[in-house]
C-alpha cells in the first residue's frame, strides 16, 4: 500500500505565475521516470499559489524524489520564480483508494 507522500506548497512571485505553472507542467516527464514515485500531481491552489502532491510506497522512494532532478531544478529556479521558500511536508497516508 502507498503509505508515504510529500505535500509541497509554492508561492509565485508577482508576475511569475505562468512561469511557475509552466515549470510544474514541464516536470511531468521527470516524475514519470522516477520508479519510486507512484503518483505525482502538480496543482494550482489559487492565483499565485501552487503545489505538488506525490506518493511513494516507501520512504526510500520519497527520499530519492527529494534528491532527484525535479527537486534540484525547483531549488535552482526558486529565487527567480518564488516569493518565499517552498514549504515541503512529509505526509503519512492513512487511507488510499
Amino acid at each position: 500500500m502507498t503509505k508515504f507522500a510529500l505535500l509541497v506548497r509554492l508561492e509565485a512571485k508577482p508576475g511569475k505565475e505562468q512561469e511557475v505553472a509552466a515549470f510544474l507542467k514541464s516536470a511531468l516527464p521527470l516524475a514519470q521516470e522516477e520508479a519510486g514515485t507512484i503518483q505525482w500531481f502538480a496543482l494550482q491552489i489559487g492565483p499565485s499559489t501552487f503545489g505538488v502532491f506525490d506518493t511513494f510506497n516507501d520512504d526510500s522512494g520519497r527520499q530519492a524524489h527529494l534528491s532527484g532532478p525535479i527537486a534540484k531544478a525547483l531549488m535552482e529556479k526558486a529565487p527567480e520564480l518564488l516569493a518565499k521558500d517552498p514549504v515541503i511536508e512529509s505526509v503519512e497516508l492513512l487511507a488510499v483508494k
